[in-house]
């Protein structure tokens, strides 16, 4: 989720890493393993469990990671991007 809000509970509160900073660095990822073509990084607005945020979604797996940290990317990115085959 990238969504932000001026107030209230958000995905993207001070002292965490916002949702733009988590896809920037899975896009990252994605693209020095030359995977564009099988792996889309995208961003969405609001998914309703902001309170739980940073949260990411994983297709076609029905997979929702919830208070995604910096720290987690490199787990995140060897369980579901470095699994993919050229």
């Amino acid at each position: 989720c990238c969504n932000s809000r001026e107030e209230g509970a958000c995905c993207s509160p001070r002292g965490v890493p916002t949702g733009e900073s988590i896809r920037d660095w899975l896009k990252s990822c994605v693209k020095s393993k030359g995977l564009e073509e099988k792996v889309r990084i995208s961003k969405s607005g609001c998914m309703d469990l902001c309170n739980q945020g940073p949260n990411v979604m994983v297709f076609p797996d029905n997979i929702w990671l919830k208070g995604v940290q910096k720290e987690d990317l490199p787990q995140i990115a060897a369980q579901y991007i470095n699994t993919v085959s050229h």
